[in-house]
Formats: structure tokens, sequence, C-alpha cells
């Protein structure tokens, strides 16, 4: 997007990237069908970035969820709002956009050079790049960074640059996962028997603030703990409170559409010669995985209890023990902070213009189209700052 935004302001681009093939990342955000932004209106959707919602504001002040939809039409991709209010492309796919987006880029006069990983920057700006022809080095008069956070390492955002970044002097936050799965430790016989089965519809409850919060979703259960839409929606809280408490404890209720009171009743009737497992299951009406999850908390003992039985199909604790790593999450946090650079996302007090975008800032956002959205505004605004840089140093 750096590049097709500097490229419409008349400048010569060449366009750097570490795989054999741009926009890796980009296919696999549709492989589920391309989620490209989402039509909540804003301020709701500024809001959507946490702590950084006031400076993500101002990029989508330039680039907003409506231009995209509208750059995508540029295209011939036309989108739609689903029922959760997620955009996608009409036929869900993320190639056909990118392959006219690569297109058109070649014949307005992008260079492209696949195969050339940055792995470092000297003190004069020059930018060193591993190729399978050796060491390359190229020092432009304008750059623009868009590394990538630290998840998907194979797709090549593996946070690599951080390290010689900071030897530059660039202020950056510790990368952590973000979008990510969290670690429960179930017992070796709920991991071997429920591993990867859905649980929907559940409403996870949690404090906030001093707020009694919830939100209802769909989650999985994994090996080692808990992953999904739901969980994702809520990592970043949940990741501080482990960072602070050493654990978080999130609230499930496993059956939305049934009052305390009735599954307190249903559970106290006679089970005659059924299993206590079949009883819970048939009065309850939850499925194997919400069943084993009631057994996992209480213990075969604790079901001896109806109101104790009620209130934790109501109020299931899940004792999360930490994120999964970095390199399984869907995205990262952390990264160069926003202080370090301008409005235009240029580093501060660095030769020659230095510019950064994408995930390789200090953001974050849940998934949903927020985070396409906010990387499309950053590189768009980054790109046309590198060209006027130029430009104004050319009139000079």
């Amino acid at each position: 997007m750096a590049a097709h935004a500097a490229r419409a302001l008349g400048v010569e681009v060449d366009l750097f990237e570490a795989k054999g093939s741009v926009g890796r990342k980009f296919l696999i955000a549709g492989k589920g069908g391309l989620n490209l932004t989402h039509g909540e209106p804003r301020p709701g959707f500024d809001a959507r970035y946490r702590e950084r919602a006031g400076e993500v504001a101002r990029w989508l002040d330039r680039f907003d969820a409506d231009a995209l939809r509208e750059w995508a039409r540029g295209f011939g991709v036309q989108t739609y709002v689903g029922s959760s209010g997620r955009v996608f492309p009409t036929d869900r796919k993320a190639a056909p956009l990118l392959r006219g987006w690569v297109r058109r880029l070649r014949e307005d006069g992008v260079r492209f050079h696949v195969q050339h990983r940055c792995t470092g920057l000297d003190a004069d700006g020059t930018l060193r790049f591993h190729t399978p022809d050796g060491e390359a080095r190229t020092r432009a008069r304008a750059c623009v960074l868009a590394l990538g956070g630290g998840s998907w390492p194979q797709l090549g955002s593996d946070g690599a640059w951080v390290e010689w970044l900071r030897e530059r002097g660039l202020d950056i936050a510790p990368l952590q996962p973000s979008n990510c799965g969290f670690d429960v430790g179930w017992s070796e016989h709920f991991a071997q028997r429920h591993a990867g089965a859905p649980l929907k519809p559940v409403v996870a409850h949690w404090r906030e603030h001093g707020e009694e919060r919830s939100l209802q979703g769909e989650c999985v259960a994994t090996a080692s703990g808990i992953e999904g839409s739901l969980v994702y929606a809520l990592s970043a809280m949940l990741r501080e409170r482990i960072a602070t408490h050493g654990e978080a404890t999130l609230e499930l209720d496993l059956a939305p559409g049934r009052e305390l009171e009735r599954l307190q009743r249903d559970f106290a009737r006679p089970r005659g010669g059924r299993s206590i497992g079949e009883h819970l299951r048939r009065q309850t009406g939850l499925d194997a995985v919400k069943a084993a999850l009631v057994f996992e908390v209480l213990g075969k003992d604790g079901l001896n209890d109806a109101a104790t039985v009620a209130r934790t199909i109501k109020r299931l604790p899940l004792r999360l023990l930490r994120a999964r790593p970095i390199a399984e999450a869907i995205s990262s946090a952390g990264g160069v902070r926003l202080q370090a650079l301008d409005d235009s996302l240029r580093v501060r007090e660095f030769a020659p213009a230095l510019f950064c975008a994408g995930e390789m800032l200090d953001w974050e956002a849940p998934t949903g189209g927020y985070l396409l959205t906010a990387c499309f505004a950053s590189g768009l605004i980054a790109g046309e700052a590198a060209a006027r840089a130029l430009l104004e140093n050319a009139s000079d």
C-alpha cells in the first residue's frame, strides 16, 4: 500500500520482499474468506484499537473502511457486509484482489525485488538485504519499512528486525502475541478426548475497570487450552491480566438459553439408571465437550449438588495460565512505539527519511477486519509522506 500511494504521487518506487512473492500473509488472511474490513461506524470502529484509538483514528481519517471498500471496487472487487458486520469480497477470496493489485503496480512502474530479506540498516541509511546471490545493499532517499510483527514467521514476519532497529536507536515495545489462544492445563483425559471440539454458543463474563462485562461468541477447546474468535476478542485484556497477576480467570456461560433456576431444577430430577454424565447432558442440554468442562472443574464428586452444578454451568471458571507462543498468534502487539514517529509515521531525527507502517508499529486490534484496515491506512499515510519528502527535497 505504501508503494501504491508513493507511486500515485509520481515518485520512483522499488519494493523489496523477503519471500518469493508478495502478499503471502494477505492470502492467508483470506484462506477462510477475506475479511477485508468491518461495517461498524466510527467512532465505535476507532475504539477497537484500545489505547491507540486516538492515533489510529487519525490514520482512518485519511483512509477508513468505506475508502477501503471503494479502493477494492477500483480493482473490480465488490464487497458486502455479513451478518456479523464483517466486510468480505463477494467471492470471499483474497487472490483476485492481490493479483489485480500487483498487476496494476507493475503497470504503473513499481519495481519488485523478491527474495530480498532486509537484515539491517546502516547509520547512513543504507539497507542490507540477504538474497540468493549474497548480500545486497541499497540506499534510498526515502524508505518505508513494513516488516510485519512476530506472528506467522513462516510468511516472513518473525520480528528479526527488532534487534537491528534498536541498534539504530528506535524505541521498540516488546512483541507479544495478540488474537491468540491461551493455555489452561487440561487433564490428559480432557485433552485427548476433546481437543478441537467447538464451544458454541457461550457467553464470556469478566470484570474490567470494576464493571461487569460479557460477550457472546464461539471458541474451541485445544489440546492445551482454548482459542477462537471469542477468546481472540479478549486476548489483549487477558494477556495483560496474566502479566499483572500471573493468571487470568474467564467465566463461561455454557447454556446461554437456560436460566440458573431451570438448570438446577432439571438436574435435581432423579437420574434412575443413567450415568451421571448422561444425566448431566440430557437434563441440561449440554453437548459432550461442555459436559466434560463441568467434570473438569467440579470433578465427579462435585456433581452431587444440583445448585453447584447449575452455578458452574452458568459461570464456569477457566483459569488461563499463559498466552500461546507468538508464532501461533494471528497477530502481534508491540513494535515501534508511535511516540518515536511523527503524524506522517516518519521516524523522528533520522536521515534519510525513514517511515514505518503496518503491524510492526505498537498497536493491536481484534480480528474482524480492523487489523487489515489499519495496516492499509498506515501504509497509505507512510507512502504518501515518503513521496512528499522526496518531492519537497527535489523542489529545494
